[in-house]
């Protein structure tokens, strides 16, 4: 169900949880959460966000699911999480400090859960949270313990610059990676 304008405003600032769980597959790592997500409590929910999409196009779900459905993932070896927990209307909003911050935070999470593979969906956060200014898409050479940290694109609909079918060729090595260390 749509959020009404009075829903999204009173979005602002709030957290949506984690789907998570020990020993993940992959561990999707969102910027932060939208007012739309925030508003309906569901990971990447706002209508034209690709994150779902991409998902079912590189091949880790065998159909299209909606995100009232991200706690099936668990059962698959997924998870989704964020680098900053607070709702914004754009990732704009976000401080540098608080990436930081929410890097420290990722850290801590990913030694506690262990996923094979940490994916961080925006290079520009990965960047700044994990002061690797130079780093690219892709598996990147820093580790969380036993983690390996890989960098994808955003995948909300503000983000021209990668197409559907870009998202899902990299989405997919992703997937291949995860299936070879499986």
């Amino acid at each position: 169900m749509k959020p009404t304008k009075e829903q999204l405003l009173a979005a602002v600032n709030r957290t949506v949880p984690d789907v998570i769980a020990p020993d993940l597959r992959v561990l999707f790592c969102g910027i932060n959460p939208g007012l739309y997500t925030a508003a309906v409590g569901h990971h990447f929910a706002r209508p034209g966000n690709r994150f779902w999409p991409a998902l079912h196009a590189a091949g880790f779900t065998e159909r299209l699911f909606a995100p009232l459905e991200e706690r099936e993932l668990l059962v698959k070896g997924y998870g989704i999480t964020n680098v900053v927990e607070r709702a914004t209307a754009t990732a704009a909003e976000l401080s540098a400090e608080e990436y930081v911050t929410g890097g420290r935070s990722l850290r801590a999470k990913t030694l506690r859960f262990r996923p094979r593979f940490l994916a961080i969906l925006g290079i520009g956060a990965y960047r700044t949270a994990f002061a690797q200014p130079k780093a690219q898409l892709g598996l990147q050479s820093e580790t969380i313990g036993d983690t390996r940290v890989w960098a994808l694109p955003n995948p909300s609909g503000l983000n021209a610059h990668y197409r559907p079918t870009d998202l899902a060729r990299l989405f997919d090595e992703l997937r291949r990676a995860a299936e070879q260390e499986a």
